[in-house]
C-alpha cells in the first residue's frame, strides 16, 4: 500500500501540481527534523575544530613565547655590544687625543681585600706592559700598573690609600699631590697651605713629575670647601674624572716612540708575524 500510494503521488506530481501546497506545508515540520538529524554531526564538527585551533593556538602561543624570549635576550646584548661599542669608540677617540701609545685593556676581575683598590686585566708582560706604567679611561686617569705578569696586570688606582699623584692646578699651575682616601668617589689633598689658590671646581691634571704620569692628563675636579687661613694645610678633597666604579675597558700608555709588540718574541717554533699597537 505504501509503495501504491508512492507511485499515485509521483504520478500525480509528474503530471500537475497540485501538491505544492501540500508540500509546502510538510516542509514546516519536515525541515525541523532534518536540522535535528544534522545538529550532532555539526556540533561535533565544531567541538573538533574549536579544540584543533585551541591547540594550535596553544602552540603558537607557546612558540611565539619562546622567540619573544631570545628576541628579548638578543636586544640585551645588542644593548651591551652598543655600550660597548660607545665605550671603544670613546677610548679610541680619546688615545689619538693622548699623541702617544696606548694599548686597550679589559677588566678581568676586582680586589676585594678592604682599602684596596686593585683591579686586575687581561694584558702583561707577554703584550709589553710593566709596573708604573699609567693608566686611563675616556676620561681621565684611572691609576698606574701595580704588579706585571705575563698574561694580566694589576692596576692601583688613584682612590688607593697607598696611592699618591702629582697634578698641578690647571688654572693657575699649582702644583701639588693628590692622595687616595680609600673611596672611589674621593681624593685628598693634604699638603696645600690655607694661602694655597685653589677654588672649587679647579681642574686638577698630572704635572709630569715623577716619571710615572705623563703631563696634561685630567685626574680630578676639587670638591667645595671652606678655607681656613689660620690653619697651616686645608683640608681639600677631589672627585676623579675617572668612572673608576664603571668601567670595563681601560689604556695602558707608554710615553716613548718604539712600537710596542702584541705578542712576545717568536721562539723556533713561533711563526714571524707580529702585530704592533699604532702610534
Amino acid at each position: 500500500m505504501a509503495i501504491i500510494a508512492s507511485i499515485a503521488l509521483l504520478a500525480t506530481e509528474h503530471k500537475s501540481q497540485q501538491l505544492d501546497p501540500l508540500r509546502t506545508t510538510l516542509s514546516f515540520f519536515i525541515d525541523p527534523l532534518k536540522y535535528l538529524v544534522d545538529l550532532p554531526t555539526a556540533l561535533i564538527e565544531n567541538a573538533t575544530n574549536t579544540v584543533s585551533s585551541y591547540e594550535a593556538l596553544k602552540k603558537e602561543n607557546k612558540r611565539l613565547r619562546e622567540e619573544q624570549l631570545i628576541h628579548q635576550t638578543r636586544l640585551l646584548k645588542f644593548a651591551a655590544l652598543e655600550k660597548e661599542n660607545i665605550r671603544l669608540r670613546a677610548l679610541l677617540e680619546n688615545s689619538f687625543k693622548l699623541g702617544e701609545q696606548v694599548l686597550v685593556a679589559e677588566l678581568l676581575s676586582i680586589n676585594m681585600a678592604p682599602y684596596e683598590h686593585i683591579v686586575v686585566v687581561n694584558k702583561g708582560t707577554r703584550f709589553g706592559v710593566h709596573p708604573q706604567q699609567a693608566v686611563l679611561d675616556a676620561n681621565g686617569v684611572v691609576g698606574q700598573v701595580f704588579r706585571a705578569l705575563p698574561l694580566s696586570s694589576e692596576i692601583m688606582l688613584i682612590t688607593d690609600p697607598n696611592h699618591a699623584i702629582p697634578v698641578q692646578v690647571n688654572r693657575n699651575g699649582l702644583l701639588t699631590i693628590a692622595v687616595g682616601s680609600g673611596q672611589l668617589n674621593r681624593l685628598v689633598l693634604p699638603f696645600l697651605p690655607g694661602n694655597a689658590d685653589i677654588r672649587p671646581g679647579d681642574l686638577l691634571i698630572t704635572s709630569g713629575l715623577g716619571g710615572t704620569f705623563p703631563p696634561g692628563y685630567p685626574v680630578a675636579v676639587v670638591d667645595e670647601f671652606t678655607s681656613q687661613p689660620n690653619k697651616a694645610f686645608v683640608s681639600i678633597t677631589a672627585t676623579p674624572k675617572a668612572q673608576l666604579d664603571r668601567n670595563r675597558e681601560l689604556m695602558i700608555v707608554w710615553s716613548n716612540s718604539k712600537p710596542v709588540p702584541l705578542i712576545s718574541k717568536p721562539t723556533a717554533n713561533d711563526t714571524e708575524t707580529r702585530a704592533h699597537v699604532d702610534e
